[in-house]
C-alpha cells in the first residue's frame, strides 16, 4: 500500500497533527496494515472550533467554486481506485465485489452532491396577498460532525461529507477505529489534495468512548450525523434531546424477508443469500427474520441450505472467495455466543454452518426458529439465516411488525398480492421479489440545508395608521 500521509495523525485545520496511535490490522491476516490516531476531547474541541471559523467563508464561496473542489476530491479518491479497493478487503474483510461497490457509490456521491450543488438554490413560493414577493432559499446548517460505521466506511461517510460540504456547511469527521484508514485517512489525504481551505474538513479518529463520545456530545455542533448501533443511537437521541440539538441517525433493525405459499422459492432463495449473507450479513440492511408459510418451507430451507452449503469462506484478498471474515472476535463472539448457540439450546436446528475458525464464521441456517429465540428477536449482523414458519399471510404480517426495521422484503408470484402485502408491513423500504437495496447515491439535500423564507413587498407599502 502508498505510504500514507496520514497515518497515525489527525487531520485539524489544514493541518495533519501527530498523536498517540493505535495499530490497524488487516480482518483475514491479523497483519497490521497502519495506525490511527487516538483523539482527546481536547483534540475534538480544536476540530470543532477549526470548523466553526472556516464555515462562513465557506459558505461564501460561489456554488461553482465549493463543485469544484469537491471535483478535486474526487480525482484524487479515482486516481487511487486500485488502491482503495485492496484497502477495503484487506481492513473491513470484504469481498472485492463489495469493495468496488463501496468504493464506486462514494464516488457517485460525489458526482451527484457536486452537480446539486450548483443547481437549485430554493423556490418561489405562492404570496399570500398580492403584490408580494415570497422566496424560500436551502442555507447551510454549519457544522456537521460525522460518525460512522466500519461496515460500509467511505460509502457512509460520503453520504453525509459530499452533500454536506457541496452547500457550505463544514465538516468533523471521527471514522469507527476498526476502519480508520478507508473511513477517514484517506478521505483527509483527498481533502488535503484538493485544496480544501482550513478547517473545512477536519478529520479525527479514535476509539469511541474517548473520540465519538466527544464528538457526539458536542455543543458546538449544528448537526450530528450518526450511522450505527440502535443502542448508541438511542444514546445520543436521549442526550440530544436535553437541549434539542439536531440530529440524523441511521440504525439498525431486525429485517424480515417474507417467503408466502406462491413464491419463486429459486428467485427467493437466490435473493436470501444477497439479502442475509452480502458482506458476512454485516449490513443494517441485511435480512435477520426469514418468515415462511409452512406448506412451502421445507422446500425453502432445503433450497437455501443446499446454496449456503456451497459457499466458500477465505481471505478475499489472495483467494477466490464468496465470504471474508467477520469484522472482530467481538462480532463473531456475539454472533455465535449470544444469537446462535442459545437458539440452537431453545430448539433451533443448524441444517448447514454454525462452525468458525478463527474469524471465518460458516454461513449457517437455522430452523425451526420461533419468536422467542435470539436469532428472532435480535439483529445478527452475522452470516446466519434464520427460518421461522407460520400458518398464514396474517400471521407473517403480525410477527413482521412490532420491531424495529429499515428494509424488508416479500416474496409471491402474484405481484399484486406481493405489494398487498408489502403496503402492510412497517419499514422504510419494502422490496417485492427481491433483495435490498441496489440504488445508487441518494440526493442528500434535504438533510444538510435548511429552508430560509423571504418576504419581499413589490408594491408600495399601504401602512396602516396605528402602525406610524
Amino acid at each position: 500500500m502508498t505510504a500514507s500521509l496520514a497515518s497515525g495523525k489527525l487531520y485539524i485545520d489544514g493541518a495533519f497533527t501527530p498523536a498517540t496511535t493505535a495499530p490497524v490490522h488487516e480482518k483475514a491476516t491479523g497483519e497490521q496494515i497502519g495506525e490511527y490516531a487516538q483523539a482527546t476531547p481536547a483534540d475534538v474541541d480544536r476540530a470543532v472550533a477549526a470548523a466553526r471559523a472556516a464555515q462562513p467563508g465557506w459558505a461564501a464561496l460561489g456554488a461553482p467554486e465549493r463543485a469544484a473542489y469537491l471535483d478535486r476530491f474526487a480525482a484524487h479518491l479515482r486516481g487511487r481506485y486500485d488502491e482503495l479497493i485492496d484497502l477495503s478487503m484487506r481492513e473491513t474483510g470484504g469481498v472485492r465485489a463489495k469493495a468496488e461497490d463501496e468504493v464506486s457509490a462514494g464516488l457517485r456521491q460525489l458526482a451527484i452532491s457536486s452537480v446539486q450543488a450548483t443547481q437549485s438554490a430554493g423556490d418561489i413560493l405562492q404570496p399570500y396577498k398580492a403584490g408580494k414577493l415570497s422566496l424560500s432559499r436551502a442555507v447551510p446548517l454549519g457544522v456537521i460532525g460525522v460518525i460512522t460505521p466500519w461496515n460500509y466506511p467511505l460509502n457512509l461517510a460520503m453520504r453525509a461529507v459530499a452533500p454536506g460540504l457541496a452547500f457550505g456547511n463544514t465538516i468533523v469527521l471521527k471514522p469507527a477505529e476498526l476502519t480508520p484508514i478507508l473511513g477517514g485517512q484517506i478521505l483527509a489525504e483527498a481533502a488535503h489534495h484538493a485544496g480544501f481551505p482550513p478547517g473545512v474538513f477536519n478529520l479525527v479518529t479514535g476509539d469511541g468512548p474517548e473520540a465519538g463520545h466527544a464528538l457526539a456530545e458536542h455543543r458546538g455542533l449544528d448537526l450530528l450525523d450518526f450511522t450505527g448501533s440502535r443502542e448508541v443511537g438511542l444514546a445520543i437521541a436521549a442526550s440530544a434531546a436535553t437541549d434539542l440539538r439536531q440530529i440524523r441517525l441511521e440504525l439498525g433493525g431486525s429485517n424480515a424477508f417474507v417467503v408466502l405459499d406462491d413464491a419463486d422459492l429459486d428467485l427467493a432463495a437466490s435473493c436470501a443469500l444477497i439479502a442475509s449473507l452480502e458482506f458476512q450479513g454485516q449490513t443494517c440492511i441485511s435480512a435477520s427474520r426469514h418468515i415462511v408459510l409452512r406448506s412451502v418451507a421445507d422446500r425453502y430451507a432445503e433450497t437455501v441450505t443446499q446454496r449456503v452449503a456451497a459457499l466458500r469462506v477465505g481471505d478475499p484478498v489472495r483467494e477466490d472467495v464468496d465470504l471474508g471474515p467477520l469484522i472482530s472476535a467481538t462480532q463473531r463472539d456475539r454472533v455465535h455466543q449470544t444469537i446462535v448457540q442459545p437458539s440452537i439450546a431453545k430448539g433451533a436446528k443448524v441444517t448447514t454452518g454454525g462452525t468458525y475458525e478463527g474469524l471465518f464464521y460458516r454461513p449457517t441456517v437455522l430452523t425451526g426458529v420461533t419468536p422467542d429465540m435470539p436469532a428472532f428477536t435480535e439483529e445478527i449482523f452475522g452470516p446466519v439465516i434464520p427460518i421461522t414458519v407460520v400458518d398464514s399471510e396474517e400471521e407473517a404480517v403480525a410477527l413482521v411488525n412490532g420491531y424495529p426495521m429499515l428494509m424488508n422484503s416479500v416474496f409471491s408470484a402474484d405481484l399484486i398480492r406481493g405489494m398487498t402485502v408489502a403496503e402492510r408491513l412497517q419499514a422504510g423500504e419494502v422490496h417485492v421479489n427481491d433483495a435490498h437495496a441496489r440504488h445508487g447515491a441518494e440526493n442528500q439535500m434535504p438533510g444538510f440545508t435548511r429552508r430560509q423564507w423571504i418576504g419581499v413587498q413589490r408594491t408600495p407599502l399601504d401602512v396602516p395608521s396605528w402602525t406610524r
